[in-house]
């Protein structure tokens, strides 16, 4: 016998953020009150201050078709954190704002707030506060990270310098690949009463799409070996679009090795399954939540045998341009084609466009 749900409206706005919020314990020092009042209260002392927002909209960024509400939750809280970590800071408060459709219930909010707690937890991050509303359009989500760091300690996008070596984190275009999994298992679906989707064997790349982490552990392996970024992003849009931002920022040019971009092994075995050609993927897939950051050359050293990092170019002078170092020693351009999302097929959601961007080297 299904679930019995509850009409939102039954309970009211103030019911339902006493009942998402009641369950959120503060952690941090820095969070002096939380939900229940006017605004939260935070106190900071001798240490900067870091702030970002990000919005998700059903249709355009998610597809509840295949991705369950904790694990939205779960994402949308993440996402913010690893934005913070790319300053090389430490989150501390998140704010969550929702507008929600008359077709969610009180037990669809709390599956969501489940994944938001179990983000919470995991990061030692604290909800103080956020707002409700009614939407027309389906599920809206935004949050709103508060981080520090010590001034001395921030790592900005316009800091690379030539001659720094280009890292990243982790493996990439797996989240992409994840995407094209769910949404063909999603068209297989369609009008199977008891369909089984095939993940078998690509498990990594299905959690890689619907539940990403941030990497607050290379930000640590990075401070235990004195290194301090010059420049660093996280890899939202791919890897092309963000490495452009930096170079852009930083008034410099680039080279990347197709042959360094660290790819995993399912990643190549679906780009093959799909005819999809792999580092296009890597290159311009998203989603991935890595970090990508640029180093002295004289930390060569330092850095080469760090786990989970990979020296995978180097900054050059601006007037030499951005480009990618083909296999057979030829160069390529260096084009953003990652997700764009003001174009105007982004109602389609999470695709990376196919179109070159405005966001282009050169």
């Amino acid at each position: 016998m299904d679930q019995k749900l509850t009409e939102i409206s039954s309970i009211g706005e103030f019911g339902l953020i006493d009942r998402i919020t009641r369950e959120f314990p503060l952690v941090n020092a820095s969070s002096l009150l939380g939900a229940g009042d006017d605004a939260a209260v935070m106190r900071y002392a001798d240490t900067d201050v870091l702030v970002t927002t990000d919005m998700l909209l059903e249709g355009v960024h998610f597809d509840l078709t295949y991705v369950p509400l904790k694990h939205l939750g779960y994402k949308s809280a993440v996402v913010n954190f690893s934005d913070i970590y790319a300053m090389n800071g430490t989150p501390r408060q998140i704010v969550v704002s929702l507008g929600i459709s008359s077709r969610f219930a009180v037990e669809h909010i709390d599956a969501l707030y489940d994944g938001l707690r179990t983000a919470c937890q995991a990061y030692g991050v604290d909800l103080v506060g956020g707002d409700t509303t009614s939407s027309r359009q389906g599920l809206v989500i935004s949050v709103t990270c508060i981080g520090d760091s010590p001034s001395d300690r921030i790592v900005y996008r316009s800091g690379a310098k030539d001659t720094d070596l280009i890292c990243v984190s982790g493996d990439l275009g797996a989240a992409y690949m994840g995407l094209q999994l769910l949404e063909r298992e999603k068209i297989a679906s369609a009008g199977e009463k008891d369909f089984v989707p095939k993940f078998d064997g690509k498990e990594y790349l299905v959690e890689r799409q619907l539940k990403p982490e941030a990497r607050r552990d290379i930000i640590a392996t990075l401070a235990g070996a004195g290194i301090k970024p010059t420049a660093m992003m996280d890899i939202s849009d791919g890897l092309s679009s963000e490495l452009l931002h930096i170079c852009r920022a930083s008034h410099t040019g680039c080279r990347v090795y197709e042959d360094r971009i660290p790819i995993d092994y399912q990643t190549a075995v679906m780009a093959e399954e799909l005819g999809m050609n792999l580092v296009t993927a890597a290159l311009n897939g998203g989603e991935d939540y890595e970090l990508l950051f640029t180093v002295p050359l004289s930390d060569h050293e330092k850095i080469k045998n760090l786990p989970g990092i990979k020296v995978i170019g180097h900054i050059t002078k601006e007037s030499l341009g951005c480009a990618l170092v083909t296999r057979d020693g030829n160069e390529m351009q260096l084009r953003a084609q990652g997700f764009n999302h003001m174009a105007p097929s982004s109602t389609d959601a999470s695709y990376p466009a196919t179109a070159e961007s405005e966001e282009t080297a050169g």
